[in-house]
């Protein structure tokens, strides 16, 4: 065997005891999320909704009409400030909140492409040694065909059906 198929071997069977371990603690790698992870994940999952902007778009028509007709009284007139800061708060909080959110997403899509990297590998390991098996199979048969043919080619000439030095057409 070649050095780079000791390499392989030796990694196939290092990728099998990851997986048997992984199989073995499903639970250690989903780790139960934290007060702030789960409020990051259910800000983002609100704000990133229909519903969201449909009631926030909403809530501006109705301060915005209230405020120019001042039914109620102007308590933020045009240009509107107060809503201008309100908003401004809404984003200073909510996009670093969202960015939490994301951030573990994308550390669990990066192990989640880590393993999924682990078993292409694998895969193709296996394979190269399932196509080195098959060839090792093919070379035997080959092998047993020659001495095959050539038993018979000798058989034929101590019958005497062929002449000798002369092969079997």
């Amino acid at each position: 065997m070649r050095n780079a198929d000791h390499i392989d071997i030796d990694r196939l069977r290092r990728l099998r005891e990851r997986r048997a371990e992984n199989r073995k603690q499903p639970a250690a790698a989903a780790a139960p999320l934290t007060l702030g992870q789960r409020v990051a994940d259910r800000v983002a999952i609100t704000m990133g909704s229909w519903w969201f902007i449909i009631i926030q778009s909403v809530v501006l028509a109705i301060w915005v009409t209230l405020n120019i007709a001042a039914y109620m009284g102007q308590w933020d007139p045009y240009p509107f400030i107060l809503l201008n800061l309100v908003l401004s708060f809404q984003a200073a909080y909510a996009a670093p909140i969202i960015m939490m959110s994301q951030n573990r997403q994308q550390d669990i899509d990066r192990r989640d492409a880590a393993n999924d990297y682990e078993i292409n590998v694998k895969a193709e390991l296996e394979i190269e040694l399932l196509h080195e098996k098959i060839d090792a199979l093919r070379e035997q048969e080959v092998v047993m065909l020659t001495r095959a043919v050539q038993e018979l080619t000798q058989l034929l000439h101590a019958a005497g059906h062929l002449p000798p030095g002369k092969a079997p057409a």
